[in-house]
């Protein structure tokens, strides 16, 4: 492993990567006291898989220590592995794909109209994210847990995070860091509607006989799958509040989180003073 060195505040143009979505720096979002997250330390962006050289070279440059995965082994046998940077430690942690299921994804693949009508008409597939989202909480607090000790207790940054899009597992996961550094779940969420961005949208793909995406209808029914809604995000918060009462009881006795765990993360991510 080689040695990283945090980067400076001073924030990068954002890149234009040829073969990874979604990419993006989180740094600059309020926190606590005043502070502001480091830019070149907490990034976060959709799989790796397809990166170009030139991608590689520019993800190289960042002197990333660790990248999280939370793809499982379906996605990865869909999309391919993550390109290999060296000297970079790699950490699969597979979380709940809100669009679980083989024959679900063969359905948004290569289903016909009336197949995607069964599957997500009449709100099926805005209620399947929203549930999803409460399971990614509720359900997963071992991996998220595990995160933050990683991030606080082996300094594991800069961090890349990523899942497939680089909206919902990674979105969620990006979305605990945040709430650990007191960031306001207002500038949470505007974070997350980034994903929503033309130039960061996950590209869907059908197979060569089905319906095309530029039909009205099925763009129409795929939508909850691929868009970052509020109602989404809202649903994890809300989980939050229903099960431990408020944020911090979530941290603490939800993720086993300690005040020193919160402190080194404040002093890894967090920018030294007001601004």
């Amino acid at each position: 492993m080689t040695q990283h060195t945090p980067q400076t505040a001073t924030p990068r143009p954002e890149p234009d990567l040829a073969g990874v979505r979604n990419f993006r720096d989180v740094g600059g979002l309020p926190a606590v006291d005043g502070r502001r997250l480091h830019h070149g330390r907490l990034y976060r962006s959709g799989h790796l898989a397809h990166a170009t050289k030139d991608d590689a070279s520019f993800l190289a440059s960042l002197g990333l220590h660790t990248i999280f995965d939370f793809r499982n082994a379906t996605d990865i046998a869909l999309e391919g592995p993550d390109v290999d940077l060296p000297g970079v430690r790699n950490v699969n942690m597979p979380l709940s794909d809100p669009a679980a299921g083989a024959d679900f994804w063969a359905t948004v693949r290569d289903g016909d109209l009336a197949a995607l009508r069964s599957a997500l008409g009449d709100g099926k597939g805005t209620a399947r994210m929203v549930a999803a989202y409460r399971a990614l909480i509720r359900e997963r607090t071992a991996e998220h847990g595990r995160l933050l000790r990683l991030l606080a207790e082996e300094e594991s940054v800069p961090v890349l995070l990523h899942c497939a899009a680089g909206k919902d597992r990674a979105g969620t996961s990006i979305a605990v860091i945040l709430l650990a550094l007191g960031v306001d779940r207002e500038a949470i969420e505007a974070d997350y509607l980034l994903s929503n961005d033309a130039h960061r949208r996950y590209r869907i793909k059908r197979g060569a006989d089905a319906d095309p995406i530029a039909v009205p209808e099925v763009m129409e029914l795929l939508s909850p799958l691929f868009e970052a809604r509020t109602e989404y995000l809202a649903a994890a918060f809300a989980t939050i509040d229903e099960l431990w009462g408020s944020t911090d009881h979530y941290l603490t006795e939800g993720l086993g989180l300690t005040a020193r765990h919160r402190e080194r993360l404040h002093a890894l991510l967090l920018e030294d003073g007001e601004g």
